[in-house]
């Protein structure tokens, strides 16, 4: 487990404000990649790292585990799941169906202010050449379309299943390189079109086939996935 070096947390501070501010840490890691699937979170460990007692670190976990990041084993501890291509495959399908519907919920809830920032966010993607840095502000690019989803059901499922399959597909990115950039950008512009014009059937239309696409790719490769 990679984390940056130990902050003592203040001791005045409230569990539950050390819970989160560990579970963020945590969760920047994980989704970073400085945290591999199958890793376990060491409560021990974890806590010494931070200054904290083990109270709000098994905390953290539990909030890790809401969010798809972590799994309990009984009489082991937390760790970072693992998936197989097929599981991954039935997430992908998952997606496919389930972020057009965030999407179409969100859209009438988003603000022009909003739409501009997925436009910068583009600019900046099709300007970079970091896979990591993509990565980032690819997620960014979707999670801010999805913002003005008004059922925190949907958009907790939604965010669940992007943090499950984050590993396998910086892992299938970085395999690739820069040669689905013209793709994802060719894509992320239609998407970014018909968010604009609030045409609800070309975005469910777009992001599906956004998601497929990915997954086909994805799925290419069974050396990626856990056996």
């Amino acid at each position: 487990m990679t984390l940056d070096s130990t902050v003592d947390a203040p001791a005045a501070l409230p569990e539950g404000v050390t819970s989160l501010r560990i579970a963020t840490a945590l969760k920047d890691a994980i989704l970073a990649g400085d945290i591999a699937p199958g890793e376990w979170l060491r409560q021990d460990e974890i806590a010494s790292r931070f200054g904290a007692s083990r109270l709000p670190v098994r905390e953290a976990l539990r909030i890790l585990e809401s969010e798809g990041l972590a799994e309990s084993s009984p009489n082991k501890g937390a760790r970072v799941p693992t998936l197989s291509l097929r599981e991954v495959h039935t997430y992908y399908r998952m997606r496919e169906r389930l972020e057009p519907l965030t999407l179409i919920e969100s859209l009438p809830h988003l603000t022009d202010a909003q739409i501009d920032h997925m436009e910068s966010l583009q600019e900046e993607i099709e300007l970079n050449t970091d896979v990591s840095h993509f990565l980032v502000l690819d997620r960014e690019f979707h999670m801010t379309s999805y913002a003005g989803c008004p059922s925190d059901m949907l958009l907790s499922t939604t965010v669940r299943l992007w943090n499950s399959t984050q590993h396998y597909r910086r892992a299938f990115m970085l395999l690739a390189g820069n040669d689905r950039a013209a793709i994802v950008n060719d894509e992320h512009r239609l998407l970014l079109d018909a968010v604009r014009r609030r045409d609800p059937e070309d975005c469910e239309r777009f992001l599906e086939g956004h998601i497929r696409r990915t997954r086909v790719a994805l799925t290419s490769h069974p050396e990626l996935f856990a056996s």
